[in-house]
Protein backbone atom coordinates (compact mmCIF):
# COMPACT_ATOMS: atom_id res chain seq x y z
CA UNK A 1 0.00 0.00 0.00
CA UNK A 2 1.59 3.36 -1.17
CA UNK A 3 1.74 5.92 0.99
CA UNK A 4 -0.98 8.61 0.06
CA UNK A 5 0.94 12.05 0.43
CA UNK A 6 5.06 11.46 0.01
CA UNK A 7 6.80 15.36 0.54
CA UNK A 8 10.48 15.45 -1.13
CA UNK A 9 12.48 18.33 0.72
CA UNK A 10 12.16 19.10 4.52
CA UNK A 11 12.70 23.00 3.85
CA UNK A 12 10.42 26.09 5.37
CA UNK A 13 7.91 25.18 3.10
CA UNK A 14 7.57 21.57 2.64
CA UNK A 15 8.45 20.44 6.26
CA UNK A 16 5.50 22.96 7.26
CA UNK A 17 3.36 20.83 4.63
CA UNK A 18 4.65 17.77 6.06
CA UNK A 19 4.26 18.62 10.10
CA UNK A 20 0.59 20.22 9.25
CA UNK A 21 -0.86 17.43 7.30
CA UNK A 22 0.48 14.43 9.44
CA UNK A 23 -1.48 16.50 12.83
CA UNK A 24 -4.71 16.43 10.43
CA UNK A 25 -5.05 13.81 8.58
CA UNK A 26 -2.96 10.95 11.16
CA UNK A 27 -0.44 8.74 11.23
CA UNK A 28 -0.04 6.67 7.91
CA UNK A 29 -0.81 9.23 5.60
CA UNK A 30 2.48 11.47 4.96
CA UNK A 31 6.55 10.53 4.32
CA UNK A 32 8.53 12.95 4.33
CA UNK A 33 11.89 12.68 1.97
CA UNK A 34 15.02 14.72 2.59
CA UNK A 35 18.92 14.10 2.36
CA UNK A 36 20.04 15.26 5.76
CA UNK A 37 18.65 14.25 9.05
CA UNK A 38 17.93 17.62 10.52
CA UNK A 39 16.09 20.70 9.89
CA UNK A 40 17.62 24.79 10.67
CA UNK A 41 15.42 27.33 9.84
CA UNK A 42 17.13 28.80 6.54
CA UNK A 43 17.33 32.48 7.69
CA UNK A 44 19.42 31.17 11.10
CA UNK A 45 22.16 30.02 8.90
CA UNK A 46 24.23 33.46 8.54
CA UNK A 47 24.27 33.41 12.17
CA UNK A 48 25.27 29.68 12.35
CA UNK A 49 28.59 30.96 9.40
CA UNK A 50 29.36 34.24 12.23
CA UNK A 51 29.41 31.45 15.06
CA UNK A 52 26.61 33.54 16.90
CA UNK A 53 24.44 30.46 16.77
CA UNK A 54 25.21 27.38 17.64
CA UNK A 55 24.22 24.70 15.23
CA UNK A 56 23.34 22.00 17.29
CA UNK A 57 21.15 24.15 19.53
CA UNK A 58 19.06 25.33 16.43
CA UNK A 59 18.81 22.22 14.32
CA UNK A 60 15.53 19.97 14.70
CA UNK A 61 15.73 16.29 13.93
CA UNK A 62 13.47 15.37 11.38
CA UNK A 63 12.84 12.00 12.99
CA UNK A 64 11.64 13.75 16.29
CA UNK A 65 9.42 15.71 14.10
CA UNK A 66 8.24 12.57 12.18
CA UNK A 67 7.17 11.06 15.40
CA UNK A 68 5.66 14.03 17.00
CA UNK A 69 3.65 15.17 13.72
CA UNK A 70 2.68 11.37 13.14
CA UNK A 71 4.50 11.30 9.57
CA UNK A 72 7.16 9.22 8.37
CA UNK A 73 10.66 10.04 7.52
CA UNK A 74 12.74 8.71 5.15
CA UNK A 75 16.74 9.77 4.83
CA UNK A 76 18.15 9.91 1.20
CA UNK A 77 18.01 12.13 -1.59
CA UNK A 78 15.41 11.17 -4.58
CA UNK A 79 17.12 10.40 -7.47
CA UNK A 80 14.45 9.33 -9.91
CA UNK A 81 10.71 8.88 -10.39
CA UNK A 82 8.48 6.38 -11.81
CA UNK A 83 5.24 8.44 -13.16
CA UNK A 84 3.73 5.19 -14.39
CA UNK A 85 3.40 3.41 -11.20
CA UNK A 86 3.44 5.89 -8.88
CA UNK A 87 6.99 5.43 -7.02
CA UNK A 88 10.28 7.54 -6.53
CA UNK A 89 13.37 6.13 -6.14
CA UNK A 90 15.56 7.02 -3.20
CA UNK A 91 19.53 7.11 -3.28
CA UNK A 92 21.45 4.64 -0.82
CA UNK A 93 22.89 6.99 2.19
CA UNK A 94 26.80 6.42 2.36
CA UNK A 95 29.28 6.71 5.53
CA UNK A 96 32.17 9.39 5.95
CA UNK A 97 34.23 6.41 4.02
CA UNK A 98 31.69 6.25 0.74
CA UNK A 99 30.54 2.72 2.42
CA UNK A 100 26.57 2.09 2.21
CA UNK A 101 24.76 2.14 5.19
CA UNK A 102 21.33 2.32 3.99
CA UNK A 103 20.54 0.59 0.11
CA UNK A 104 18.17 2.53 -2.43
CA UNK A 105 14.83 2.30 -1.54
CA UNK A 106 11.25 2.85 -3.67
CA UNK A 107 8.51 4.13 -2.35
CA UNK A 108 5.25 4.48 -3.50
CA UNK A 109 2.37 7.50 -3.52
CA UNK A 110 -0.76 8.74 -5.05
CA UNK A 111 -0.13 12.51 -4.35
CA UNK A 112 3.68 13.13 -4.68
CA UNK A 113 4.66 17.10 -3.47
CA UNK A 114 8.28 18.17 -4.29
CA UNK A 115 9.29 20.62 -2.13
CA UNK A 116 13.17 20.28 -3.13
CA UNK A 117 14.40 24.62 -3.16
CA UNK A 118 17.05 26.08 -4.95
CA UNK A 119 20.53 25.67 -5.26
CA UNK A 120 23.27 28.13 -5.72
CA UNK A 121 24.27 29.53 -9.64
CA UNK A 122 27.48 30.55 -10.70
CA UNK A 123 26.06 31.90 -14.33
CA UNK A 124 29.31 30.03 -15.65
CA UNK A 125 31.75 32.23 -13.35
CA UNK A 126 34.92 30.83 -13.38
CA UNK A 127 36.54 29.49 -10.12
CA UNK A 128 33.05 30.65 -8.82
CA UNK A 129 31.92 27.42 -7.19
CA UNK A 130 35.21 25.88 -6.55
CA UNK A 131 36.60 28.79 -4.30
CA UNK A 132 33.48 29.59 -2.87
CA UNK A 133 31.31 28.92 0.26
CA UNK A 134 27.71 29.11 -0.32
CA UNK A 135 25.03 29.22 2.74
CA UNK A 136 22.10 26.98 1.46
CA UNK A 137 22.79 24.15 4.21
CA UNK A 138 23.76 23.88 8.00
CA UNK A 139 27.12 22.08 6.37
CA UNK A 140 27.90 25.47 4.40
CA UNK A 141 27.46 27.33 7.63
CA UNK A 142 29.58 25.31 9.57
CA UNK A 143 32.61 25.02 7.21
CA UNK A 144 32.34 28.70 6.61
CA UNK A 145 32.56 29.15 10.50
CA UNK A 146 35.27 27.04 11.29
CA UNK A 147 37.58 28.29 8.33
CA UNK A 148 37.11 31.70 9.39
CA UNK A 149 38.24 30.31 13.21
CA UNK A 150 41.59 28.76 11.31
CA UNK A 151 41.71 31.68 9.43
CA UNK A 152 41.73 34.08 12.86
CA UNK A 153 44.04 31.86 14.62
CA UNK A 154 46.63 32.38 11.72
CA UNK A 155 46.12 36.49 11.25
CA UNK A 156 46.90 36.05 15.02
CA UNK A 157 50.04 34.01 14.84
CA UNK A 158 50.80 35.95 11.54
CA UNK A 159 50.43 39.62 13.87
CA UNK A 160 53.73 39.99 15.71
CA UNK A 161 55.55 39.94 12.18
CA UNK A 162 53.30 41.62 9.97
CA UNK A 163 51.13 44.75 10.85
CA UNK A 164 48.86 44.48 8.08
CA UNK A 165 48.08 40.55 9.08
CA UNK A 166 44.05 39.68 9.07
CA UNK A 167 41.22 38.05 7.74
CA UNK A 168 39.58 39.32 4.45
CA UNK A 169 36.19 38.25 3.38
CA UNK A 170 34.53 38.74 0.23
CA UNK A 171 30.74 38.66 0.12
CA UNK A 172 29.64 38.24 -3.74
CA UNK A 173 25.89 39.15 -4.01
CA UNK A 174 24.70 41.58 -1.88
CA UNK A 175 20.68 40.64 -1.22
CA UNK A 176 19.60 39.91 1.90
CA UNK A 177 21.92 36.63 2.63
CA UNK A 178 25.04 38.46 1.84
CA UNK A 179 23.76 41.90 3.45
CA UNK A 180 22.79 39.38 6.80
CA UNK A 181 26.08 37.76 6.59
CA UNK A 182 28.04 40.92 6.54
CA UNK A 183 26.35 42.42 9.32
CA UNK A 184 26.17 39.41 11.88
CA UNK A 185 29.97 38.81 10.87
CA UNK A 186 30.79 42.02 12.51
CA UNK A 187 28.55 42.13 15.31
CA UNK A 188 30.22 38.94 16.15
CA UNK A 189 33.40 40.94 16.86
CA UNK A 190 33.19 40.45 20.72
CA UNK A 191 32.47 36.47 20.20
CA UNK A 192 35.79 36.04 18.49
CA UNK A 193 37.89 38.09 21.29
CA UNK A 194 36.48 35.33 23.66
CA UNK A 195 38.40 32.61 21.40
CA UNK A 196 42.03 34.52 22.89
CA UNK A 197 43.12 35.99 19.67
CA UNK A 198 44.88 38.66 21.40
CA UNK A 199 46.85 40.36 18.69
CA UNK A 200 43.63 40.70 16.58
CA UNK A 201 41.27 43.85 16.74
CA UNK A 202 38.47 42.17 15.29
CA UNK A 203 36.87 45.11 13.80
CA UNK A 204 39.79 46.65 11.89
CA UNK A 205 41.61 42.91 11.34
CA UNK A 206 38.39 41.54 9.88
CA UNK A 207 38.08 43.34 6.90
CA UNK A 208 34.83 42.49 5.10
CA UNK A 209 33.51 43.78 1.72
CA UNK A 210 30.35 43.37 -0.33
CA UNK A 211 30.45 43.20 -4.18
CA UNK A 212 27.05 43.98 -5.72
CA UNK A 213 26.41 44.27 -9.26
CA UNK A 214 23.46 46.14 -9.48
CA UNK A 215 23.65 49.77 -8.30
CA UNK A 216 22.70 49.48 -5.05
CA UNK A 217 22.27 46.67 -2.53
CA UNK A 218 19.07 44.77 -2.17
CA UNK A 219 17.94 45.64 -5.21
CA UNK A 220 14.22 44.18 -5.16
CA UNK A 221 13.34 46.52 -1.95
CA UNK A 222 12.91 49.46 -1.78
CA UNK A 223 15.23 52.21 -2.02
CA UNK A 224 14.65 53.71 1.25
CA UNK A 225 15.72 50.27 2.88
CA UNK A 226 18.57 49.82 0.25
CA UNK A 227 19.88 53.09 2.11
CA UNK A 228 19.21 52.16 5.15
CA UNK A 229 21.20 48.87 4.78
CA UNK A 230 23.78 50.27 3.50
CA UNK A 231 24.06 53.06 5.77
CA UNK A 232 24.06 50.28 8.64
CA UNK A 233 26.86 48.16 6.72
CA UNK A 234 29.20 51.22 6.47
CA UNK A 235 28.82 52.42 10.21
CA UNK A 236 29.62 48.66 10.39
CA UNK A 237 33.47 49.25 8.55
CA UNK A 238 32.30 46.79 6.05
CA UNK A 239 33.08 47.99 2.63
CA UNK A 240 30.32 48.20 -0.71
CA UNK A 241 31.50 48.13 -4.15
CA UNK A 242 28.03 48.04 -6.04
CA UNK A 243 27.14 48.25 -9.91
CA UNK A 244 30.69 45.49 -9.72
CA UNK A 245 30.17 42.37 -12.06
CA UNK A 246 32.50 39.44 -10.81
CA UNK A 247 34.15 38.09 -13.80
CA UNK A 248 36.28 35.57 -12.38
CA UNK A 249 37.44 33.83 -8.28
CA UNK A 250 39.93 32.31 -7.15
CA UNK A 251 41.42 30.98 -4.24
CA UNK A 252 42.69 34.17 -2.94
CA UNK A 253 41.45 37.18 -4.64
CA UNK A 254 38.32 38.10 -6.80
CA UNK A 255 38.53 39.95 -10.10
CA UNK A 256 35.49 42.34 -11.35
CA UNK A 257 34.89 42.85 -15.15
CA UNK A 258 37.06 46.37 -15.12
CA UNK A 259 40.25 43.81 -13.63
CA UNK A 260 40.13 45.32 -10.48
CA UNK A 261 41.47 42.39 -7.30
CA UNK A 262 39.76 42.16 -4.56
CA UNK A 263 42.03 39.98 -1.86
CA UNK A 264 39.58 36.96 0.07
CA UNK A 265 40.65 34.95 2.22
CA UNK A 266 37.03 33.44 2.61
CA UNK A 267 34.42 34.16 -0.36
CA UNK A 268 30.82 33.69 0.13
CA UNK A 269 28.52 33.54 -2.77
CA UNK A 270 25.42 34.77 -2.10
CA UNK A 271 24.59 36.17 -5.94
CA UNK A 272 21.79 33.98 -7.60
CA UNK A 273 19.99 30.65 -7.04
CA UNK A 274 18.62 27.91 -9.57
CA UNK A 275 16.66 24.87 -9.46
CA UNK A 276 18.45 21.68 -9.10
CA UNK A 277 19.63 20.16 -11.53
CA UNK A 278 18.44 16.59 -11.26
CA UNK A 279 14.46 17.83 -11.67
CA UNK A 280 15.53 17.50 -15.60
CA UNK A 281 16.29 14.12 -15.26
CA UNK A 282 12.60 13.10 -13.79
CA UNK A 283 10.92 12.90 -17.40
CA UNK A 284 8.33 16.23 -16.03
CA UNK A 285 8.40 19.58 -18.25
CA UNK A 286 11.10 22.15 -16.99
CA UNK A 287 11.25 25.71 -17.59
CA UNK A 288 14.71 26.66 -18.75
CA UNK A 289 15.96 27.60 -15.57
CA UNK A 290 15.40 24.00 -14.83
CA UNK A 291 11.61 25.06 -12.25
CA UNK A 292 9.03 22.69 -12.85
CA UNK A 293 6.08 23.88 -14.79
CA UNK A 294 3.42 23.93 -12.66
CA UNK A 295 -0.07 25.15 -13.19
CA UNK A 296 -2.21 27.64 -10.71
CA UNK A 297 -3.21 24.66 -8.54
CA UNK A 298 0.41 23.58 -7.76
CA UNK A 299 0.37 20.91 -10.41
CA UNK A 300 3.49 19.98 -12.11
CA UNK A 301 1.81 20.22 -16.27
CA UNK A 302 0.68 16.75 -17.43
CA UNK A 303 0.01 15.33 -14.82
CA UNK A 304 -2.58 14.29 -12.06
CA UNK A 305 -0.70 13.59 -8.68
CA UNK A 306 2.22 15.22 -8.81
CA UNK A 307 2.85 19.10 -6.95
CA UNK A 308 5.62 21.25 -6.80
CA UNK A 309 6.00 24.27 -4.41
CA UNK A 310 8.70 26.66 -3.84
CA UNK A 311 12.00 27.80 -5.47
CA UNK A 312 12.09 24.68 -7.40
CA UNK A 313 8.67 24.96 -9.12
CA UNK A 314 7.71 27.59 -11.91
CA UNK A 315 4.05 29.43 -10.97
CA UNK A 316 2.49 32.10 -12.86
CA UNK A 317 -0.12 33.68 -10.39
CA UNK A 318 -3.40 35.11 -11.93
CA UNK A 319 -1.83 38.48 -13.05
CA UNK A 320 0.44 36.43 -15.46
CA UNK A 321 3.26 37.32 -13.06
CA UNK A 322 5.91 34.67 -11.87
CA UNK A 323 5.56 34.14 -8.32
CA UNK A 324 8.91 35.38 -6.61
CA UNK A 325 11.33 32.19 -5.54
CA UNK A 326 11.02 33.83 -1.93
CA UNK A 327 10.14 31.73 1.73
CA UNK A 328 7.16 33.65 2.15
CA UNK A 329 5.52 32.07 -1.77
CA UNK A 330 6.74 28.35 -0.44
CA UNK A 331 4.59 29.05 3.04
CA UNK A 332 1.38 30.57 1.47
CA UNK A 333 1.75 27.48 -1.08
CA UNK A 334 2.18 24.88 1.57
CA UNK A 335 -1.10 26.16 3.01
CA UNK A 336 -2.54 25.99 -0.43
CA UNK A 337 -1.97 22.34 -0.88
CA UNK A 338 -2.61 21.69 2.53
CA UNK A 339 -6.37 22.92 2.28
CA UNK A 340 -6.30 20.72 -0.84
CA UNK A 341 -5.13 17.81 0.80
CA UNK A 342 -7.31 17.63 3.82
CA UNK A 343 -10.51 18.65 1.78
CA UNK A 344 -10.00 15.26 -0.42
CA UNK A 345 -9.00 13.28 2.29
CA UNK A 346 -12.67 13.80 3.34
CA UNK A 347 -14.01 13.58 0.05
CA UNK A 348 -14.85 16.84 -0.43
CA UNK A 349 -14.00 18.87 -3.32
CA UNK A 350 -10.62 20.65 -3.87
CA UNK A 351 -10.53 24.53 -3.92
CA UNK A 352 -11.61 25.65 -7.26
CA UNK A 353 -9.37 29.16 -7.00
CA UNK A 354 -5.70 29.12 -8.02
CA UNK A 355 -3.10 29.98 -5.54
CA UNK A 356 -2.26 33.70 -5.44
CA UNK A 357 1.01 35.08 -4.08
CA UNK A 358 0.63 37.57 -1.64
CA UNK A 359 3.56 39.80 -1.37
CA UNK A 360 3.72 40.72 2.69
CA UNK A 361 6.87 42.76 2.62
CA UNK A 362 10.63 42.02 3.40
CA UNK A 363 12.73 41.84 6.72
CA UNK A 364 16.56 42.05 6.95
CA UNK A 365 18.60 41.16 9.95
CA UNK A 366 21.15 43.38 11.20
CA UNK A 367 22.32 41.44 14.47
CA UNK A 368 20.70 41.20 17.70
CA UNK A 369 19.55 44.47 18.28
CA UNK A 370 18.01 45.93 14.58
CA UNK A 371 16.37 45.12 11.65
CA UNK A 372 15.39 47.15 8.46
CA UNK A 373 12.21 46.24 5.86
CA UNK A 374 9.05 47.17 4.38
CA UNK A 375 5.50 46.16 5.30
CA UNK A 376 2.64 45.83 2.93
CA UNK A 377 -0.22 47.60 3.58
CA UNK A 378 -3.13 44.78 2.86
CA UNK A 379 -5.87 47.46 1.52
CA UNK A 380 -3.27 50.14 0.00
CA UNK A 381 -1.15 48.37 -1.42
CA UNK A 382 1.46 50.18 0.07
CA UNK A 383 5.15 49.69 1.79
CA UNK A 384 5.61 51.04 5.13
CA UNK A 385 9.30 51.24 6.25
CA UNK A 386 10.30 49.98 9.61
CA UNK A 387 13.71 49.19 11.63
CA UNK A 388 15.06 49.67 14.71
CA UNK A 389 13.77 47.53 17.87
CA UNK A 390 10.63 46.73 16.27
CA UNK A 391 11.77 45.64 12.98
CA UNK A 392 14.00 43.36 14.97
CA UNK A 393 11.02 41.75 17.15
CA UNK A 394 8.65 41.24 14.28
CA UNK A 395 12.11 39.46 12.09
CA UNK A 396 12.58 37.63 15.74
CA UNK A 397 8.96 36.60 15.61
CA UNK A 398 9.24 35.05 12.27
CA UNK A 399 11.28 32.24 13.83
CA UNK A 400 8.52 31.87 16.36
CA UNK A 401 5.85 31.42 13.60
CA UNK A 402 8.34 28.81 12.06
CA UNK A 403 8.36 26.30 15.19
CA UNK A 404 4.81 26.82 15.81
CA UNK A 405 3.99 25.38 12.39
CA UNK A 406 6.23 22.55 13.03
CA UNK A 407 5.69 22.03 16.84
CA UNK A 408 2.51 23.35 17.71
CA UNK A 409 1.50 26.63 20.70
CA UNK A 410 2.07 23.46 22.82
CA UNK A 411 5.34 22.25 22.36
CA UNK A 412 7.06 25.61 21.27
CA UNK A 413 5.21 27.31 24.69
CA UNK A 414 3.84 30.34 22.54
CA UNK A 415 2.65 33.02 25.50
CA UNK A 416 -0.70 35.09 24.79
CA UNK A 417 1.54 38.22 24.01
CA UNK A 418 3.73 36.13 21.88
CA UNK A 419 0.72 35.19 20.10
CA UNK A 420 0.02 38.20 19.73
CA UNK A 421 2.86 39.65 18.23
CA UNK A 422 3.23 37.02 15.85
CA UNK A 423 -0.59 37.35 14.42
CA UNK A 424 0.23 41.30 13.62
CA UNK A 425 3.42 40.35 12.48
CA UNK A 426 2.38 37.50 9.95
CA UNK A 427 1.08 39.52 7.26
CA UNK A 428 3.65 41.84 6.83
CA UNK A 429 7.11 39.74 6.98
CA UNK A 430 9.39 37.62 5.08
CA UNK A 431 11.05 34.23 5.71
CA UNK A 432 14.25 34.84 3.34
Amino acid sequence: MSDEIVIVGGGAGGLELACKLGRKLGSGHVTLVDRALYHIWKPSLHEVAAGTRDIHQEGLSYQMLAHDNKFRFVYGAMTALDGINNTITVDAVLDESAQQLIPPRQIGFSKLVIAVGSVSNYFGISGAEENTISLNTTEDAEHFRLRLLKMLALADLQKEKDPQAGVDIVIVGGGATGVELAAELRDASSVYTDYDFPHLNPNRDVRITILEGAPRLLAPLTERVSKAATKLLQEREVKVVTDCRVAAIAENFVTDANGNNYVSDLCVWSAGIKAPDFLKTLGLPVTRSGQLEVDGMLKVAGSNNIYALGDCAACVGPDGKMVPPRAQAAHQQADYLLEMFVRSNKGQAAPDTPYVYKDHGSLVSFGRNTSVGTLMGSLTKLGWFVDGFFARMMYSSLHLMHLNALLGPVRTGVTAAASSLMKHAKPSVKLH
